[in-house]
């Protein structure tokens, strides 16, 4: 094979590997993205699809706002949606406060031992993520191991109400998605060079100073990446508040599902998915772009 041959050969190879992962997005993410967006425009109607066409017979758009501007004068999705990202918020940074020490303790641990408790970190994902859930309705529930444990200590006199409550929401969350911030922290903190950490303290810095100017600049990458595993999941989760915080709990990801299945108002559940794409896409259009410009920085 010729030199321009060759040449040809490895640029055609290479628009090929550039070009899959678009594919697979244009596929996977814009298509649905676009059907949903069609039907979000839509009015309901009782027949099979259960939302009017896009285009009528005369071949005219028949598109509509109605649905988004109900979600803007109804208070109920408002207070979903706050609340979604609140209890996503308070969910992620209680994953980080105990995933950071976590994932600085096994990446610092000899190699054996940091095998092992890797493995223990991944363990969970090998049982059904809908019976780790219910387990947790077994220890939570008034008679469940948790409080009949407490009245057997006489800590208590008569069962806490764990159950149906917010706490058990965070509960179920962060035991559900501290892996996936635990492992990405371990990825950054596993090559940070320790050398820079001991010269910080040999120049005179406290622990807790060479702590906050060296390991956490280091392991931001790790942190954000972290932090936005788990805000994403979490902000539409809907079978640990369903089965958690029973049927008051109206995150946005029940409100979904009720439209969808429940009220089978397809216009208007899809209105409320894409508003819900928005609020995760959006900030994380501005993230990287932030740390593009921190990477020019640096450059």
């Amino acid at each position: 094979m010729s030199t321009a041959a060759g040449l040809r050969h490895d640029l055609l190879w290479q628009k090929v590997t550039i070009a899959i992962p678009y594919v697979w997005l244009l596929v996977y993410f814009l298509a649905p993205f676009a059907i949903i967006l069609k039907i979000s425009l839509a009015d309901p109607v009782i027949a099979q699809p259960p939302f009017t066409p896009f285009f009528d017979s005369q071949g005219d758009i028949t598109a509509t706002s109605d649905n988004y501007s109900f979600l803007l004068t109804d208070k109920l999705y408002a207070v979903t949606y706050l609340k979604s990202v609140f209890m996503a918020l308070v969910a992620t940074l209680l994953c980080l406060a105990l995933g950071f020490p976590m994932a600085y303790g096994i990446a610092r641990a000899d190699e054996s031992t940091r095998n092992l408790l890797l493995l223990l970190i991944v363990l969970p994902f090998w049982i059904s993520f809908l019976l780790r859930v219910y387990a947790w309705m077994g220890l939570l529930n008034n008679y469940g191991v948790i409080n009949n444990v407490l009245m057997w200590l006489n800590v208590i006199d008569k069962p806490i109400a764990f159950m149906y409550t917010d706490f058990a929401i965070y509960v179920g969350l962060v035991y559900s998605y501290l892996p996936f911030m635990v492992l990405p922290l371990y990825a950054t903190l596993e090559r940070m060079d320790l050398d820079l950490v001991e010269a910080a303290q040999d120049l005179g810095a406290r622990p807790s100073q060479a702590f906050w100017d060296v390991t956490w600049p280091l392991a931001r990458p790790g942190v954000i990446a972290g932090c936005l595993l788990v805000f994403i999941p979490a902000m539409g989760e809907y079978v640990i508040p369903y089965l958690l915080g029973g049927p008051e709990s109206l995150l946005i990801g029940r409100v979904l599902f009720d439209e969808f299945f429940v009220n089978r108002d397809w216009p208007l559940a899809s209105a409320v998915a894409i508003v819900l794409l928005l609020i995760l896409v959006v900030p994380i259009v501005f993230l990287q772009r932030s740390q593009a410009r921190d990477a020019e920085g640096h450059a």
